[in-house]
């Protein structure tokens, strides 16, 4: 059974209620009472009050540990973005970082040399908890009662302190999760997984052009689907914008690798932006696969859906010969000017089954029916399709790394639904929710093309904080395709 460790009686009063399940243990304040407790090495979960230490730590908030600093080496706590994901989704304001425990209460001058330790809050029991349970799973919360600036011993202290103590109370449900996600586990890492060399390709050509022309540059749209790419861009100086008409004139414009109609070109050309493109050479494939099928006089069924970018830039190659079919339902229905003379394409990011079944309807329906010359969906999103589906065998559950707007990474999460396996699309550990892993012992984990492998490695991370784990990695394809870069940038 996991541990609730709390040293006031009042901690204890405010969290029991809703922890159940877990052993409630009341220690006594310092880590000298800690260690007269005698706790047992079980899975320990320290909460209470604490004193901010960094300025943006206000009374109210509530700190989850990524370590805990003492008198001897800190101790890491590797569950500790799982845990506050799950108090933030509570509507807390929750900061993550190391805490520190000090022998006494920390005033005055002392105060003010722990906050240039970097350290967010300071504590009297966490470090003497963690090392009384070793290498057991752990985790500190600390809900703020006083700063540097609003120090203990003030006036204002019993309301910032009842203040806190409902923060802690709200965060006691989510203790009980984390208690039932406690456990040992297998994890599978789906191969290949992550970045492919198309979104590798465009995030080099924003670097190249930051490198080379200097910041702003500026990126139609995403430059992949992903927000922790985007965020690491922008903070190096690129701008992110929806339209071409947004672009200063005479600006650097990189084209994401989505693909764009020939309106943006000639849009940006209008602008006089010096213009670099990193559209996906698979994608640039598909768009001269819909202009010779137009230059024909074809109907060109796109598969796809209509409201992805990578579609819209499709259409836009021959936008009065171009049809978009989202389903089966829809190349069942559709009707063609001359149904002797059509063709189709497929978004590159589909799931392989569901777009066969659509290509399947269509050439029954039009036996004249031209389709591709080599098969439209990337590599990348056939080779991971297929390795998600593996580890899916084998798994109670599958995360799959992805923003809610990747399409290749919505495909997998389906994938693996139509396998019969349930699977959740996170962007990282903070939306992991605990409340998915209990009872999940086997645990599958990929990442869409456009995810960093580094968000694959923190979850791991993470998971290994809850209970030791069995790390194997999958058998699959193996990808050496690069692309070579725009020449404005090679």
């Amino acid at each position: 059974m996991t541990i609730l460790c709390t040293a006031l009686r009042v901690e204890r009063a405010a969290v029991a209620a809703a922890a159940r399940g877990m052993r409630l243990l009341h220690t006594g304040i310092g880590p000298a009472r800690v260690a007269a407790a005698c706790l047992p090495a079980e899975p320990t979960l320290t909460a209470g009050v604490g004193g901010g230490l960094s300025p943006h730590v206000r009374p109210g908030d509530v700190v989850v540990a990524s370590e805990v600093r003492g008198d001897g080496p800190p101790v890491s706590i590797r569950s500790a973005p799982l845990l506050a994901g799950a108090l933030r989704r509570r509507g807390l304001n929750v900061h993550i970082g190391p805490v520190l425990s000090t022998a006494k209460i920390a005033e005055g001058a002392t105060r003010q040399a722990l906050a240039e330790s970097g350290a967010l809050a300071v504590d009297m029991e966490s470090y003497a908890v963690a090392q009384a349970i070793g290498d057991q799973p752990y985790a500190v919360v600390r809900s703020i009662v006083d700063t540097v600036d609003q120090p203990l011993i003030r006036p204002g202290t019993p309301w910032r302190g009842f203040r806190a103590l409902q923060a802690l109370r709200a965060c006691a449900p989510v203790f009980e999760q984390w208690s039932a996600a406690v456990a040992d586990r297998s994890v599978v890492l789906a191969t290949p997984r992550s970045f492919c060399a198309g979104v590798s390709r465009a995030i080099d050509t924003v670097d190249r052009a930051l490198e080379r022309f200097g910041a702003p540059v500026y990126v139609r749209r995403q430059i992949v689907h992903n927000a922790h790419v985007v965020r690491e861009l922008e903070s190096r100086g690129a701008i992110f914008v929806q339209e071409v008409e947004e672009v200063p004139r005479g600006s650097t414009l990189v084209l994401a690798a989505h693909g764009v109609s020939p309106a943006v070109r000639s849009a940006a050309a209008d602008r006089d932006l010096a213009v670099i493109d990193a559209t996906c050479p698979l994608v640039s494939k598909v768009h001269a696969e819909v202009r010779r099928s137009s230059t024909r006089g074809e109907t060109i069924f796109l598969i796809g859906h209509g409201d992805h970018e990578e579609v819209q830039g499709t259409v836009g190659e021959a936008p009065d010969s171009v049809v978009i079919v989202e389903d089966v339902e829809a190349a069942r229905r559709v009707r063609p000017g001359d149904p002797r003379r059509v063709a189709y394409a497929t978004q590159t990011t589909l799931a392989v089954d569901e777009a066969e079944d659509i290509a399947a309807v269509l050439r029954e329906r039009f036996p004249d029916v031209t389709a591709p010359r080599s098969d439209d969906i990337c590599y990348a999103t056939t080779n991971r399709q297929a390795a998600v589906r593996a580890i899916a065998d084998v798994s109670d559950l599958v995360l799959v790394v992805g923003s809610t707007n990747s399409s290749n990474s919505r495909r997998l999460v389906e994938v693996c639904e139509r396998a019969g396996t349930p699977a959740r699309l996170v962007d990282d550990a903070g939306e992991v929710d605990l409340r998915w892993l209990a009872g999940a012992r086997r645990i599958g984990l990929t990442a869409g093309a456009s995810a960093p492998s580094q968000l694959v490695d923190e979850i791991g991370f993470c998971l290994s904080g809850l209970g030791s784990v069995d790390l194997t990695e999958s058998s699959g394809s193996h990808e050496d395709i690069t692309f070579t870069l725009p020449r404005e940038v090679s």
